[in-house]
This record gives structure tokens, sequence and C-alpha cells, in this order.
């Protein structure tokens, strides 16, 4: 290798890593442009780093920026994956919640579950109930948000908030919180639709159903927050799965990885639409 092209190999692998670790393998793929043998392609980045005091590779075969500490590992940060039903889309306009549920997710696997019926205070339009199943009847009993404000806000603290087309949920529950509690601290979400997008590239539908259909998962009440909100956790699952064949082990590097390969990719060729991918 001449000296031009290694020094420019090694800078772009720093460039890399300043957003966090990334697994050798991954390395190989994209700086290197090695598609063969996962050994040869590893032993190759071996090569280009091992001597390089800048570089350290840990048990894991993560590559990172000597001195820079590794994020918070995939399998030890808690999600809460929520899923809303609502009278229509607008949030803070008028539309609001009439069914929510949260699942989490920790390790691998899901730890909890919480679902309610919601009292909007208000009647749900006809094309609504069509779709969701939920009438006037079944909420009139049902709690107001600000009844269950505090059980919502505790069962998302702490927990990275996940939703498949995430902007939605946010939206609504973010509302409500702030109405009923005068604060909705949520932090950054995680959404589903993006993950797929950035890690099964190749996938050409990314609404729930097709992602559900594409692992096997099935949906024992699509359309209502419990039966959607277990679905997306369970493909939330697959799809951590997937990040970490894909060498990506901690959240931090996720995050950046896939905003990287959204703008790459929309420079190349046009997005589809929300509908296409979400609905």
């Amino acid at each position: 290798m001449s000296g031009p092209t290694r020094r420019t190999l090694v800078q772009r692998v720093a460039d890399r890593l300043a957003d966090g670790p990334v697994h050798t393998l991954a390395l190989a793929r994209e700086i290197l442009r090695l598609e063969g043998h996962p050994g040869a392609a590893s032993s190759a980045v071996f090569a280009l780093l091992g001597s390089d005091p800048r570089f350290v590779v840990d048990a894991g075969g993560r590559w990172s920026l000597r001195g820079r500490p590794p994020g918070e590992p995939l399998e030890r940060v808690p999600f809460a994956v929520v899923d809303v039903e609502t009278t229509g889309g607008r949030a803070g306009q008028g539309d609001r919640i009439t069914e929510i549920a949260i699942v989490g997710v920790l390790g691998g696997a899901v730890v909890d579950e919480y679902s309610t019926l919601v009292n909007p205070g208000r009647s749900i339009p006809p094309m609504v109930r069509r779709i969701t199943g939920i009438d006037g009847a079944m909420v009139a009993t049902a709690p107001f948000f600000e009844h269950v404000a505090p059980d919502v806000a505790s069962r998302l603290e702490g927990r990275v908030f996940v939703a498949h087309n995430a902007g939605f949920d946010l939206g609504f529950v973010r509302y409500e919180l702030q109405l009923a509690l005068g604060e909705a601290d949520l932090g950054a979400p995680l959404c589903t639709v993006r993950l797929a997008r950035g890690l099964l590239p190749r996938l050409r539908r990314r609404n729930l159903d097709a992602l559900a259909q594409h692992y096997g998962i099935g949906n024992h009440a699509r359309h209502r927050a419990h039966g959607d909100a277990l679905a997306t956790a369970r493909i939330l699952i697959r799809l951590l799965d997937e990040a970490a064949r894909q060498g990506f082990h901690d959240l931090e590097s996720l995050r950046k990885d896939l905003r990287r390969r959204t703008r790459r990719r929309s420079r190349r060729s046009p997005q589809r639409t929300l509908w296409e991918e979400e609905s």
C-alpha cells in the first residue's frame, strides 16, 4: 500500500471513529471497501491500524480513538416503545390521545407492558372509529390523560423513547404531558422507520406491516395501541440484533451512523414519501 493511500485511509478511519467505536468488519467494509472473506477483511484492518498509537481495539473487535470511551452498550440501554391512537393527526390543534401503550425493552427482551384507553374529551371522527375500532362508548368511562400522566411519565423516565414514525407519537405524548404536568423532558427519540431505512436499505417498504412480515412478527391488535406497540418492540429487538451484526454496539455510534447513511442516500436518490415508507 503506498504512503499517500495509507495516510488517506488512516485519516478516513480517524474521521469515522470520531463519531464513536466501530467494529473491525464495519471498518473493512466501509473504509477499505473489502467485501470478501471476513477473516481476510479484518486482517487488513489490523494491518492498517495495529501499530498506530491513536487507535485501540477492545476484546469485542470494536475500534475507537484512544482515550475516547465507548457509549453505553445497546444491551444496557432501556427503551420505552410507545404507540398512541388519537382523534386525528394534529397534536395541540384539537386532536387528543384515545389510547396509549408503552412496552419496555431491555437486553433484547420485553420487560414490561402498559396500556390504557384515554377519554379525549371530544368526539372521535367516523374515519378514526373505522380504523381503530375505538368509539365514544369505549372511552366514556376511561381516565382523562391528566389522570394517567404521572404513570406514563414514570414509565418513560430514563428510557429512550421509541416509536414507529416517532415524530407523530412523540408529538402527542409531549403535548399531553405538558398539558397535564407542565413539563415533558422525553429526550431524543429513536424511530424504527429510520432504523430500518439505515440498517435494511434493500427493503422496499418500512411500514409496520412490512417490517412485521419481514421478521415474521404477528400483531394481535393492529391499529390498537397495545398491539402496535408490542409489534414495534419486537421489531426493535430484531433491528438492534441487526445493528450488532453490522458492528454497532452503542446507541451514540448507531445514531450518528444512521444520520450519515441517510444523508448519503438522500444525495444519491430521491426519498420515498412518508406514506410509502411508514403507512
